[in-house]
């Protein structure tokens, strides 16, 4: 994929001031692909993005704008992962992976110290740039200087893709492979029939257990009829205390005719009275 004509045999100083920055199209549209949020589409957006950074890369290659190792061209088209890249086993690492992970950690050492500074010139001159009083001279450090940081940061972003790419095939591969998961069997429901008129009787309560034999009316009239009421309709206590009133008037005549059996049942009522406090030996109401 090529964005930007680009001819070999042009130097970096036949380009103008004004162009320099339209090198930096290639780095903004794999920055932009790399935003992209749909997780369905994740694969052909970081496959595109690595085009764009690697258009980028190629161009900086043959203008000749830093020094760097370009990376190798990744086979887009491989969409699914070999045996190799899907087998679990750690391999043995041997002396040459060795040196070939202490350089690559000494290269990225290198790219962040490089990134540092170019960072802190470009915040020396952004000021003059963004005013309008900077000169030609200067405004072209600022553009070359912005270019050489967007290498720096399309070599960490190719690094990460590449990993994110062989992450994503394995995905992709699992899914694929692993069994479909098959819906339990339900038995087969047995037919049942609903009838109007016994769905009508259990709503209005024809045939419901419980339903009401009698009116109250009815069992009052019933309890009259027996005699099963408080005496119609008088209250209970005052018939009961009328009764203890009659008890103690028939036992204070008694003791008055000098009845023997009224009279010693007094005294020995009136012996206990003095040995026992009131209410001793009542166990109402106490469970």
């Amino acid at each position: 994929m090529s964005l930007l004509p680009c001819s070999r045999n042009e130097a970096l100083e036949e380009i103008s001031t004004t162009d320099l920055k339209y090198l930096l199209l290639p780095a903004l549209l794999g920055a932009l692909t790399m935003k992209q949020v749909n997780a369905s589409k994740r694969l052909e957006h970081v496959q595109t993005a690595r085009v764009y950074f690697m258009d980028f890369l190629q161009r900086c290659k043959d203008y000749d704008v830093c020094s760097f190792q370009q990376p190798k061209t990744s086979d887009c088209n491989a969409d699914t992962p070999t045996e190799e890249q899907t087998n679990h086993a750690p391999m043995p690492m041997s002396q040459p992976d060795l040196y070939t992970m202490a350089t690559q950690r000494q290269a990225k050492i290198e790219r962040f110290k490089h990134r540092k500074e170019t960072e802190a010139k470009l915040g020396e001159i952004r000021g003059l740039v963004e005013s309008g009083s900077a000169d030609e001279e200067v405004v072209r450090d600022f553009y070359l200087l912005n270019v050489r940081r967007w290498v720096i940061v399309a070599l960490e972003e190719i690094e990460s893709i590449d990993q994110e790419i062989e992450i994503l095939k394995k995905m992709e591969h699992f899914k694929q492979s692993a069994p479909q998961p098959s819906l339990p069997r339900r038995p087969p429901m047995k037919p049942f029939i609903l009838t109007k008129d016994a769905v009508q009787a259990k709503v209005f309560g024809a045939g419901y257990p419980s339903l009401a034999t009698m009116s109250v009316d009815e069992w009052y009239d019933q309890h009259r009829q027996k005699g099963c009421l408080p005496d119609q309709g008088i209250p209970r206590s005052t018939v009961d205390g009328d009764a203890e009133e009659d008890e103690r008037a028939e036992r204070e005549r008694k003791e008055e005719n000098g009845d023997e059996e009224a009279l010693q049942k007094a005294r020995d009522w009136d012996d206990w009275k003095d040995t026992h406090r009131r209410g001793y030996g009542n166990r109402k109401n106490m469970g």
